[in-house]
């Protein structure tokens, strides 16, 4: 992958942590990103989820709405990207558990 580090791309992921409530990220986001964009992310997080919960790409792509070379774009990254799935999703089961 190309390397995404660049001045620009930190300044865009500071205003995602300055963000500080679900509405701030709605409004942040429906501005940032077209409704498509959005939709697309959240399938992603989704499969994400429920690949670490063990489920098929039949169930996920049924219930997801996505196609199955995604899903194993989000499996490949799952398992052996950097790792951003993987905290994404301990950090939600950490906040369902406390």
């Amino acid at each position: 992958m190309a390397n995404i580090h660049t001045e620009a791309i930190d300044r865009l992921f500071n205003t995602i942590l300055n963000l500080e409530t679900i509405d701030d990220c709605y409004s942040y986001f429906e501005d940032l990103c077209t409704v498509k964009e959005l939709q697309d992310m959240a399938q992603r997080l989704e499969t994400a989820i429920m690949l670490d919960n063990g489920e098929n790409y039949q169930t996920i792509s049924e219930e997801v709405g996505i196609s199955t070379a995604t899903i194993g774009r989000v499996s490949k990254c799952l398992k052996y990207g950097s790792g951003g799935y993987r905290s994404a999703i301990d950090k939600l089961k950490a906040e369902d558990i406390n």
